[in-house]
Order: structure tokens, then sequence, then C-alpha cells
């Protein structure tokens, strides 16, 4: 058995993948909450993406909101995804429309915080203290 690069691998492996969705189309639902911000990401969920209009399903009155916004909308997603690669908005009404909710990670208490004695008492010797407790704790894992 020969050992081949990842790269050589991967086109055999997302081929078939890419021909039911675009790489942008991935990229839109997937950095979603990024591109349009908490707010809307909350209400709203892109469905799909064909020939440069995105499908977005919206919950309660959002959809107003959005067609105010898409400009906007449609700017960030090409900055984020690449030139024309959305054209246009196409809001629909789903009143189940949820987005997923992220995996919530465990919550750690937070580590002590480090000595750091060549330094004047203040705000920045305090940030600097709790982020080498946290480095710390990093290095402990």
């Amino acid at each position: 058995m020969r050992t081949r690069s990842m790269a050589a691998l991967l086109p055999h492996i997302s081929r078939p993948v890419f021909r039911k969705q675009s790489p942008a189309a991935v990229q839109v639902m997937t950095d979603w909450p990024d591109i349009v911000g908490p707010h809307l990401a909350g209400m709203t969920v892109p469905r799909r993406l064909s020939a440069g209009t995105l499908t977005v399903a919206c919950r309660g009155p959002v959809a107003m909101e959005l067609q105010h916004l898409a400009p906007t909308v449609i700017a960030r997603i090409n900055t984020t995804c690449g030139q024309g690669v959305v054209k246009r908005l196409k809001m629909v009404q789903d009143l189940t429309a949820a987005p997923r909710a992220p995996a919530a990670a465990p919550r750690r208490p937070p580590p002590p915080p480090v000595q750091i004695d060549d330094m004047p008492d203040g705000p920045l010797k305090e940030a600097l203290s709790r982020l080498g407790g946290w480095l710390n704790a990093g290095r402990d894992r």
C-alpha cells in the first residue's frame, strides 16, 4: 500500500458533495451568523442558493427587515464568499425556521491568575494576569 497526499484524495471525496451543494452555498450556510449578525441569524435560516438567488426562511416580521437590509446582506455575503455569489435574496415565511443551536461548550471555572511582580497595579496588570492563567491552564492539558 502506498501513501498518497491528502491533496490528491480531496477532489475524489469532495466532487460528489459539491455536485449537490456548491462550496459557496456551504460557506453561506455555515457562516450565516457571522454574515448577518446574531439578531438576524436568530430569526432566519438560509435554505438554498441557486443561480445567484439565496432563499432565506424567516420567522415573524423579520422578512421586512431583511428585505430592507438586502443590499447590505448581499454585499457581506459576496465579501465573505466571493463576488457575484448572491445577486438577490428571496424571503419565505417559515414559522418553524429555527437556526441550529451551537453546541454549548462546557464552562470551566477561570484558572487562577499568574503573579506579575514587576508591573504597576492597574487594569492592564489584571488583564495580563488573567490571560497568563488561561495560557498556563492550556499548557497543563
